[in-house]
């Protein structure tokens, strides 16, 4: 061994110039209070949903709701999936079925219905009639 070289202590820290920290003291405390709000508004919004689902315990289905009802958690949890959380209750405006106006009910009214049996008496008839 060369005895001009100082042995290195554990990690090879010791002797050498010592580098610039890339992180600075305060980064931990800062990261902890932003994971604690993150955590804080997590909970809150999902004990709403509980509370309106007249329940006392927090459930995987709550945090989901919880999370994808708000804009801002939906887009940054938009890529995890909750266990057990399920989906979001939605149907399609297109499946639905058409909700009449005023004006269309006034305008059907003066046309007398004819009733099921003399409708199809007269479907049957015009199809004899046809064929």
């Amino acid at each position: 061994m060369d005895a001009t070289k100082t042995p290195k202590g554990a990690g090879g820290r010791k002797g050498g110039s010592k580098k610039k920290a890339r992180v600075r003291s305060g980064a931990p405390i800062y990261l902890a209070a932003v994971l604690e709000y993150l955590a804080a508004e997590v909970l809150e919004l999902a004990g709403n949903v509980a509370r309106d689902n007249m329940k006392t315990r927090i459930i995987p289905r709550h945090l989901l709701l919880a999370v994808r009802n708000d804009e801002e958690l939906g887009k940054l949890l938009a890529g995890v999936t909750i266990a057990s959380g399920g989906v979001l209750p939605n149907i399609n405006p297109v499946l639905l079925p058409k909700k009449s106006t005023a004006s269309e009910e006034k305008a059907s009214t003066p046309k007398a219905k004819k009733s099921p049996k003399k409708a199809l008496r007269d479907w049957i008839l015009g199809v004899l009639c046809l064929g």
